[in-house]
């Protein structure tokens, strides 16, 4: 198909993403000039809006919104102002209509289109006739020198010009990486670095899960000397300099004596670092929160210190103002990323918006709106990623990590992905002052599915690789176990029957898988990968089901319903929820916070809220279930199996519970290493053993 296709005036080249009229070419988002050439190809035809979302947007869930704002900016480069509607019409409740003829060029066509593009030689000529009629004797050679000084100028214009052209309409990558090197070698977990204002230090956590310890550790990277910062172990979250750097700022999280609305207090904590370089210190409270969650503090410019907290299910972006003990919004918005440059002095807010459309805001540390775009992700981010963004040292230049692959994002929300060589995931970097390196955490994780039998049966290996596997569960009426694996590099659901090991799904890059259940005669798996769901059979074809909201985790599966309970997002909030299968339509079923939801034989649904406590439906309303409150736990798994609910505690004790007779046991203890349980079959519990689970702190070096 021809690359360049013309509209009336306006000339379209897919190669260059623009729009050209007059000389004058406009660049246009990719997906949005992807619309206009599917209508091209369909000129005079009503295209419904399901059909340019299945085709333009293949394999990933959008609102009508996306589209309609890709009409908008199409009607916006066309010239069209959304009423006479010259180009694209809609049609009410039908679907849109290019309306003018379309003329795809041949090579030969855009040859010339793009020579008229080129300035024309008229102003040379023009002044050799103004050179040549002054006759006086001192200006005698003005005519070769000008037309000398003209030329050089005119093609250093004409040059520019092209290269302008060129780089604007096919940005070259923003940096290259040169070279890969780790500063970081235990075998303890290290995590959340960042570099000193001065370039000299790296700080990190470092997590023994031997020990059950973690601590704030610096690393001289000119003399390699290690340096344990904290006294006390304890869980820390991402820690910040101060300006001048003599002191670090870290969220600590602990146990709230007396809970009433939340399980962990978080406590603002600050270190003296010079201190430290000398011995571990202990650390300054700064405020304690404990109705609230906060993390990710970043000291500013004007001294404040930045800081995302929830209350209940928002993330807010909120100023605090240490020397008055007061704080202020800053953002209001469903804030889940920021990040802050002291140079700029600005804060980069990614948050969810209206009908889940994600944004990129930049704003000043008082709050100070600069700008606000959605962010146009591309195809190469599979779902409704959460992205998190960090200023770089590309000017107007955002960088982030989906896990195998590194993007740039301008501050206008354009996402451009870069090539970078990486054989594990990693995080998004964390820059050098001097702009030349960044550090990312970049991890190992090994993980295996095991068959306890509880009959004191011997364990026995499902399955074994060395990359990450879980999510088991047995096939209804057959031999397979379905699960997730990494072992193909990304996240896909495989199925074994001991003797042969199948891969049924095909993800692209980066993808996500959180659940996997059986259909009822054991044909079928529905998974939720990339916020969508999928139906995949034993002969591995794979369809995806259209929802009206993104799937962010699915829970229980009734095929003779037609139905699924799964975590759906709603205008960026994670919600207990109840899929038709049939028309895709998602219906909110509790304002709770949940953590963990399954649906019994008899059609009720046990959840557990954000307190740990458990709860089961009614005939009008969520009734506790206090014989559970006293398992604690933090966040665990559990499953349902005959009408029992399976599940394990802190202390790795599989635990049962009968929904008729409400009786309750421990049946087995597993060992440390356990990461969870998933489903049981003739007493044999399928298990998730972690083996090896490292992360380590790596510098990317960058080359021009």
């Amino acid at each position: 198909m021809a690359e360049q296709y013309k509209i009336g005036d306006f000339i379209i080249d897919l190669s260059r993403n623009q729009i050209t009229q007059n000389k004058e070419p406009q660049i246009i988002p990719p997906k949005a000039l992807a619309v206009l050439t599917y209508l091209a190809k369909n000129q005079g035809k009503v295209i419904s809006q399901d059909e340019l979302l299945d085709n333009i947007w293949q394999g990933t869930v959008v609102s009508p919104n996306t589209l309609q704002r890709s009409i908008a900016q199409l009607r916006k480069a066309l010239g069209d102002d959304g009423k006479e509607q010259t180009y694209i019409k809609t049609h009410a409740k039908q679907g849109y209509c290019l309306e003018q003829n379309v003329h795809w060029l041949t090579k030969e066509e855009h040859a010339i289109h793009f020579q008229k593009q080129e300035p024309e030689d008229t102003s040379l000529g023009h002044i050799d006739k103004v050179d040549q009629s002054d006759s006086s004797e001192e200006n005698s050679n003005k005519p070769l020198m000008s037309n000398t000084l003209v030329l050089s100028v005119f093609m250093l214009l004409l040059l520019l010009l092209i290269s302008g052209y060129y780089f604007t309409a096919q940005p070259s990558k923003p940096f290259a990486i040169g070279q890969i090197r780790a500063l970081t070698a235990t075998d303890g977990k290290e995590l959340a670095s960042i570099y000193s204002p001065d370039g000299k230090y790296i700080i990190f956590h470092r997590y023994s899960e031997e020990e059950c310890i973690n601590d704030i550790w610096a690393k001289n990277l000119e003399t390699q000397q290690e340096y344990k910062l904290s006294k006390n172990m304890d869980i820390y979250g991402q820690q910040r300099f101060s300006k001048d750097g003599t002191r670090i700022i870290v969220i600590r999280t602990v146990d709230c004596g007396e809970p009433i609305t939340q399980k962990k207090c978080y406590q603002l904590m600050s270190l003296d670092f010079e201190k430290a370089l000398n011995e571990p210190q202990e650390m300054d409270l700064i405020l304690e929160c404990k109705n609230s969650e906060i993390r990710r503090p970043y000291w500013m410019n004007n001294d404040n210190i930045a800081l995302m907290q929830r209350h209940t299910e928002r993330w807010q972006l909120v100023s605090f103002e240490n020397n008055k003990s007061q704080s202020k919004v800053i953002h209001d918005g469903f804030v889940y990323h920021y990040d802050y440059s002291p140079s700029y002095n600005l804060l980069a807010v990614t948050s969810i918006k209206e009908d889940s459309q994600y944004y990129i805001d930049m704003i000043k540390p008082n709050g100070e709106l600069i700008s606000s775009h959605p962010i146009d992700l591309p195809s190469e981010i599979s779902g409704y990623r959460f992205i998190r963004p960090n200023f770089s040292p590309i000017e107007n230049t955002l960088i982030f990590s989906t896990g195998r692959q590194l993007f740039s994002m301008t501050f206008e929300g354009e996402v451009q992905n870069i090539s970078i060589p990486v054989d594990e995931p990693f995080s998004s970097p964390m820059f050098h002052p001097d702009g030349e390196r960044g550090l990312v955490i970049k991890g190992v994780y090994d993980s295996d599915i095991i068959s306890v039998d509880l009959n004191d049966g011997p364990s026995s290996v499902i399955s074994r690789s060395n990359t990450a596997e879980n999510s088991a569960t047995y096939q209804p009426n057959g031999n397979y176990v379905a699960f997730v694996s990494e072992r193909s590099r990304d996240e896909q659901v495989w199925v074994t029957n001991r003797s042969t090991t199948t891969q049924l799904s095909h993800l692209p890059t980066d993808s996500y898988v959180t659940g996997i259940k059986w259909s009822s005669d054991g044909k079928n798996i529905l998974m939720s990968a990339n916020s969508t769901l999928f139906n995949v059979s034993l002969d591995k074809v794979q369809t995806s089901i259209k929802t009206s909201l993104p799937i962010l985790a699915l829970l229980h599966w009734d095929d003779n319903e037609n139905s699924a309970l799964v975590f759906a997002q709603f205008n960026g909030v994670k919600k207990l929820a109840q899929v038709d299968l049939i028309s895709g339509v998602v219906q909110k079923l509790t304002d709770k916070r949940v953590n963990w939801a399954t649906k019994t034989d008899s059609s009720k649904i046990v959840f557990t809220d954000h307190m740990d406590k458990f709860w089961i439906s009614s005939a009008i309303e969520y009734q506790p279930i206090p014989t559970l409150d006293m398992l604690g736990g933090d966040n665990k798994r559990f499953f349902n199996k005959d009408n029992k609910i399976y599940g394990i505690n802190n202390q790795n004790q599989v635990w049962r519970y009968d929904i008729q007779t409400k009786d309750f046991e421990k049946i087995t203890t597993l060992g440390k290493n356990t990461d969870n349980i998933s489903d049981i079959k003739n007493n044999k519990l399928l298990v998730t053993k972690r083996q090896v689970a490292n992360k380590e702190v790596v510098e990317l070096l960058l080359v021009e």
